[in-house]
């Protein structure tokens, strides 16, 4: 009898660590968005969005320009907007180079009390180099986006050559 309780305690544990580590992988795999708060810092944000799109597809398809829809600011999605009209705009032959790019650096170029300016370069899947312009400005109107940063513009491409 000793052994059938000893034998069951293990089975419960057993069920009990596989139960916790299926919840635990359900909540890693369905990773949320950063959402834009007054602590995150202009570069940051730019990095967030890098980030993102480094990683377009993890874990979702397309989280990465969810991401950086994210930190655009609410003039930038006027124009950019829906979020499916800019997931076209990023796959499109114009910014198509920054999905699952390989590598990226950020440059503090110039900065106010309210807009950075950054010189952003990455290394794409074609194995070439690209600048971008990058610019992130501070959100002032009252609402949940109050005190952001937010990206306001980023240029088009300009191609550096290839790497190799």
């Amino acid at each position: 009898m000793k052994k059938f309780i000893k034998y069951s305690f293990f089975g419960v544990a057993y069920l009990i660590a596989i139960f916790f580590l299926a919840i635990m992988f359900i909540v890693t795999a369905k990773a949320d968005l950063i959402k834009p708060t007054k602590a995150i810092e202009p570069s940051q944000v730019v990095k967030i969005q890098l980030n993102g799109l480094m990683n377009n597809d993890k874990p979702n398809p397309n989280d990465g320009i969810k991401q950086t829809w994210e930190f655009a600011h609410p003039e930038n999605k006027k124009y950019t907007g829906p979020l499916t009209k800019f997931i076209n705009l990023l796959k499109g032959e114009g910014y198509s180079m920054l999905i699952n790019h390989l590598d990226s650096e950020i440059i503090e170029v110039f900065k106010s009390n309210n807009q950075y300016g950054f010189e952003v370069t990455i290394l794409g899947n074609d194995k070439k180099y690209y600048k971008f312009q990058w610019v992130v400005e501070k959100y002032y109107k009252d609402g949940p986006l109050k005190d952001c940063w937010l990206t306001t513009s980023v240029s088009n491409p300009i191609s550096m050559g290839s790497s190799i």
